[in-house]
């Protein structure tokens, strides 16, 4: 496909994670050709939905430039997601970044909840037991598989 900008004004090294069960953070580089005043906006659309919608609180670097992105009430859906980055400069055209992407494989998700390990003088050893973590999509507990290390007996 041919894109309209200038070769090396688009965006670089995208990346979103989600974390706390519903907010979610989209970083990037600017174009390594890009013109000094070029700015960048964020737009991503659950597919599911018909609407676009830009970034809430974009993180700007030292030079005011859009570097990033932070929303919150992301709803995780089985849905891909589209984003795309296009940018404006008063001397050329920038060319813009897409990518589509599954919600549920960038999630963090938090520790499991109420840890909590009760341990006997007999042979009986130790119970561990634990509560799910927060998630907003994931509906049956019995998907997560857990590890439990134990560093000193």
């Amino acid at each position: 496909p041919v894109f309209a900008g200038m070769n090396g004004s688009a965006i670089e090294n995208f990346s979103c994670v989600i974390y706390n069960v519903s907010l979610m953070n989209c970083t990037w580089k600017a174009g390594r050709d890009a013109p000094g005043d070029t700015q960048y906006f964020l737009y991503w659309q659950n597919l599911r939905y018909d609407d676009a919608v830009e970034c809430e609180l974009y993180i700007k670097d030292e030079n005011g430039r859009n570097t990033g992105c932070r929303f919150q009430n992301v709803k995780i859906e089985k849905q891909t997601s589209y984003f795309l980055v296009n940018g404006t400069s008063k001397d050329s055209l920038i060319q813009f970044y897409d990518e589509y992407i599954e919600l549920y494989k960038i999630e963090i998700l938090t520790p499991p909840l109420n840890v909590m390990s009760s341990c006997t003088r007999d042979s009986a050893g130790c119970i561990i037991t634990w509560q799910p973590p927060l998630t907003s999509h994931v509906k049956n507990v019995k998907c997560f598989q857990y590890e439990i290390t134990i560093q000193k007996k």
